[in-house]
């Protein structure tokens, strides 16, 4: 039998292949990476036009991560063209391009308070954005929710402007979570790993959608018992290597013939 090959290890992979000489190696693969989840995350209609943002630390460099330039559409996003940028918000790629402001905020926040989070997700997700808005938050409808189970954070709206006070309050609403609602607003990711935020914000996406198709079509729900939702999350639940690898690789080979200057 014949199994698919990753295109990060495939011998002949042309994956790195545009890779700059004054872009180190680790860099370029986080970039590629980086650039692969916003031309994926346009796909599913994640993108607000040019107002959300995804960002990754650069493994071999200190307290730096790519995001995009502020002004592109997630369409728009290749490997080259990401602003790198200090966790400070200062843009540090001699450019002089802008970045979001609101995106420096949480991004860099998140970035320098754990360690765990080398890429964190920020979108304005229709389904996330209308199941944050419900007083009860995500239910456990769905096995794509059930993983979320007692392990999801909120963090309340407090306007457009996120100050260093809120910057506090938002962390400690994340806690040591990986995914949270940001109420009337959006969602809010983090992985070890590109894969990792991206299938963790695909199942929260899934999960909102199904509650709202269920919640629309009856008011009877059903849920399991909390023994079967506690096994299930245990059984979903991160473990200690990053998720969603099979996953990742079988989504950049889908790029790579279909979309195959997001890795330039």
């Amino acid at each position: 039998m014949m199994y698919p090959t990753d295109p990060r290890t495939a011998p002949g992979s042309t994956l790195y292949a545009a890779r700059p000489a004054e872009i180190s190696p680790a860099e370029w693969r986080a970039r590629v990476d980086l650039a692969a989840a916003y031309r994926l995350a346009s796909r599913h209609g994640w993108d607000d036009q040019i107002y959300t943002h995804i960002s990754l630390r650069v493994p071999d460099r200190d307290n730096a991560y790519l995001m995009n330039p502020y002004g592109f559409r997630f369409e728009e996003i290749t490997a080259s063209n990401l602003l790198l940028v200090d966790t400070l918000g200062n843009v540090i790629d001699g450019t002089n391009r802008r970045g979001n402001p609101t995106g420096f905020a949480i991004h860099g926040a998140v970035h320098n308070a754990r360690s765990d989070a080398h890429c964190v997700m920020h979108l304005h997700n229709d389904a996330i954005i209308a199941v944050g808005a419900l007083k009860q938050g995500l239910l456990p409808l769905s096995q794509h929710a059930m993983r979320f189970w007692n392990h999801i954070s909120y963090h309340e709206y407090e306007g457009l402007a996120l100050s260093a006070a809120e910057q506090s309050r938002l962390l400690a609403s994340l806690g040591d979570n990986a995914a949270m609602f940001l109420r009337n607003h959006g969602s809010l990711t983090c992985g070890r790993t590109v894969a990792e935020a991206y299938v963790l914000m695909f199942d929260l996406d899934k999960s909102c959608m199904t509650q709202l198709a269920a919640m629309a079509a009856s008011d009877q729900l059903i849920q399991p018992s909390d023994d079967v939702l506690r096994q299930t999350q245990a059984n979903l639940a991160l473990g200690p290597t990053p998720d969603g690898e099979l996953e990742w690789a079988s989504l950049l080979r889908k790029l790579l013939r279909e979309e195959p200057d997001f890795n330039t």
